[in-house]
């Protein structure tokens, strides 16, 4: 069987892997209070170009996402995302379950742009009755988007001038990062995000590490007694140790951008293949995921082969496919699947 229906199908990277086991009898104090957890967050700033930077580790994405969003806005305000974002879409009203209501935007391509944004906000606030509604009280997008897709660096720069106008926090899901970051049609580094963003992440969960996000918050703009609320949520960690040594192997001698590489790398190759057998593609994704319109009777012959992600129904003959490479996708299995194809 092949495996392309997601980038975490594997357990961890032999370099995270092997420093879990190196530290694995030391003592440690609990709760990401340790060294590992100090040194790790260091690196991260430092990769970020953004030493006054607080960097706090969670456990997954979905917790991260609700944590973040829960915790920097009042009771009264809602998060501005894509209608296709994650938090609208595939986290089961994660947020909502918090008291907060998803405020949607239209999207393309994934994306939300700044225009539609500012017309938002303007609407909202030239409503007399506003004081009645949900007040939009932060963005969320995602870099890659749910399709692949990435932001330009002059989009982010238009979309958080919007924000700091309205003072809405820019918040970014970075769960798939690293294959934003090593695509050869991007032009956002860390650093970029560091300077745009109110608050991004680095996902762990899909880069290598067996679980872990790296929350970076700038600007001063952590939440009070932010610890203390992840435990409400039922997130922390008494061993946060787990998450302290794999972000500390995953940010040592750039081990986070380069095992990147081979997802981008192994996604051109199957992205060219698809198109000389003539494919026809749902979205064009610069990145690891990539989304293909199968014929129905098709896609189940694959099925006894081929493990891949059911997106959405194209019509009642057709299926949008998701194959997603990794880190640790072989290229012989991109061969392999695709001359099942």
């Amino acid at each position: 069987m092949l495996y392309f229906v997601n980038d975490y199908s594997e357990g961890a990277h032999e370099k995270v892997l092997r420093h879990l086991i190196d530290t694995n009898m030391e003592q440690l104090s609990g709760y990401g209070t340790d060294h590992y957890c100090e040194t790790a967050k260091e690196k991260i700033k430092k990769a970020c170009g953004c030493e006054d930077a607080e960097v706090y580790l969670l456990t997954g994405g979905t917790q991260t996402n609700q944590i973040v969003i829960d915790t920097m806005l009042a009771p009264y305000e809602g998060v501005v995302a894509a209608h296709t974002g994650h938090v609208s879409t595939h986290e089961a009203g994660a947020i909502e379950f918090t008291g907060h209501k998803v405020l949607e935007l239209p999207e393309k391509n994934g994306k939300i742009c700044a225009s539609d944004l500012k017309e938002l906000a303007e609407t909202f606030y030239g409503d007399d009755n506003h004081e009645h509604m949900v007040f939009p009280g932060m963005v969320y997008i995602s870099h890659p988007t749910e399709y692949g897709t990435l932001y330009s660096k002059k989009e982010l720069e238009e979309l958080s001038s919007v924000c700091r106008k309205y003072k809405l926090p820019l918040f970014l899901d970075g769960a798939r990062l690293i294959y934003g970051l090593v695509s050869k049609e991007t032009d956002v580094t860390l650093q970029d995000l560091a300077e745009l963003c109110d608050v991004f992440y680095i996902g762990g969960t899909k880069a290598g590490t067996l679980c872990g996000e790296a929350v970076v918050f700038t600007g001063n703009c952590m939440p009070k007694h932010f610890l203390t609320r992840v435990k409400q949520h039922g997130a922390l960690l008494a061993k946060g140790r787990l998450l302290g040594v794999q972000f500390d192997a995953l940010f040592t001698d750039d081990l986070y951008l380069e095992i990147g590489k081979n997802a981008i790398e192994t996604a051109a190759v199957l992205k060219e293949g698809l198109k000389k057998k003539e494919y026809q593609f749902f979205i064009d994704s610069p990145t690891n995921q990539q989304f293909v319109v199968l014929e129905n009777s098709r896609m189940e012959e694959l099925k006894k082969d081929v493990q891949f992600g059911f997106w959405e129904k194209a019509d009642d003959s057709h299926t949008v496919v998701r194959f997603a490479t990794s880190w640790a996708t072989r290229m012989e299995d991109v061969q392999k699947l695709l001359s099942l194809l």
